[in-house]
């Protein structure tokens, strides 16, 4: 009959319940739960088990195969994942955030993209060196409020002076 699954699971159901109970990770619970379903025979075929668990049934195909091939090892080991990697390594990245918390530091993110390009030799646009030392590192520039020209110099000294009780 096609759809039927003719696959041997070495893990008891005990195991397998146990695996899904501690696995943190949504995708490998999912796996987990299909090979569960199948030891139990609470689902007889791929496509059941697909519809219950809202997923193609060429996925949970692709997940039986992996287990066939290498076991539990091999269904739950992830891929690396492909794509751009970060523009700033972790020895970029300790020393911007010695660098945002020394209160000498930066005053404007100016500098922070400045000291970026210039010392670490990174081609970073504006943007990025704000994001990363605003949100990222939540670093805070700590930059003094304006104050009026007309104002007299040690006029606010002599005012704190002045309200101590």
């Amino acid at each position: 009959m096609s759809g039927v699954v003719k696959i041997e699971i070495r893990e008891t159901a005990a195991e397998l319940k146990e695996m899904m109970r501690s696995e943190k990770d949504a995708v490998a619970r999912e796996k987990l739960q299909v090979l569960y379903w199948l030891q139990t025979q609470m689902v007889d075929s791929v496509l059941s088990a697909a519809v219950r668990l809202g997923k193609h049934r060429t996925t949970i195909q692709r997940w039986l195969s992996s287990y066939r091939a290498g076991g539990i090892a091999e269904l739950l080991s992830q891929k690396a994942r492909s794509g751009r990697p970060k523009i700033m390594n972790a020895k970029t990245i300790e020393k911007l955030e010695k660098e945002l918390s020394d209160p000498e530091g930066f005053s404007s993110y100016k500098e922070v993209h400045q000291w970026l390009t210039s010392c670490c030799d990174i081609p970073i646009a504006y943007r990025t060196a704000h994001q990363w030392a605003r949100y990222r590192l939540k670093g805070k520039l700590k930059v003094p409020r304006p104050v009026s020209e007309k104002q007299k110099i040690g006029a606010p000294e002599e005012f704190k002076k002045n309200c101590q009780p």
